[in-house]
C-alpha cells in the first residue's frame, strides 16, 4: 500500500503539471473563462492531493486499516473530484451531460475531507 500510495501521488503530480500547462496554453481558446477557472481548480486540488499522498506515503506505516483508508479515500476522492471537474469544464465543447456529472464532484470532495480528518486523528492519536 505504501508503494501504491507513493506511485499514485507522483502520478497525480505529473498529471496535474501536464494538465496545468495544457489549461494555460491550449484551453484558453476552447472553453470559457469560467470553465477554465473550474479546470484550474481541479488541477490545484489534484496537486494538493499529490503532495498529501507523497507525505502520507512516507509518514504512515500502513499497518492498520485506518492508515490504509487515509490513502484510499484521498486517491478515490481526488480522482472523483478532479476528473468530474475536468469533464464539467468540457461539458459545452464535448456535449457532456453536466447534470449527471455535477452531483459527483461533492462526493469526491467529501472523501478528501474525510481523509484529511482521519490523518488529523492519526496524528493526535499517535502523538506524531
Amino acid at each position: 500500500m505504501k508503494t501504491f500510495t507513493l506511485v499514485v501521488g507522483a502520478s497525480y503530480g505529473l498529471i496535474s503539471v501536464i494538465l496545468g500547462a495544457f489549461g494555460a496554453h491550449a484551453l484558453k481558446k476552447v472553453i470559457s473563462v469560467d470553465k477554465l477557472a473550474s479546470f484550474e481548480t481541479g488541477v490545484k486540488y489534484q496537486m494538493y492531493s499529490a503532495l498529501f499522498l507523497l507525505i502520507v506515503g512516507y509518514v504512515l506505516k500502513f499497518e492498520t486499516p485506518s492508515e490504509k483508508w487515509i490513502s484510499i479515500l484521498m486517491i478515490a476522492g481526488t480522482f472523483i473530484f478532479s476528473v468530474s471537474i475536468y469533464l464539467l469544464a468540457f461539458s459545452e465543447v464535448a456535449a457532456i451531460p453536466s447534470k449527471a456529472i455535477g452531483p459527483i464532484t461533492p462526493l469526491g470532495g467529501l472523501l478528501m475531507i474525510i481523509s484529511w480528518a482521519m490523518l488529523i486523528f492519526y496524528f493526535v492519536k499517535n502523538k506524531v
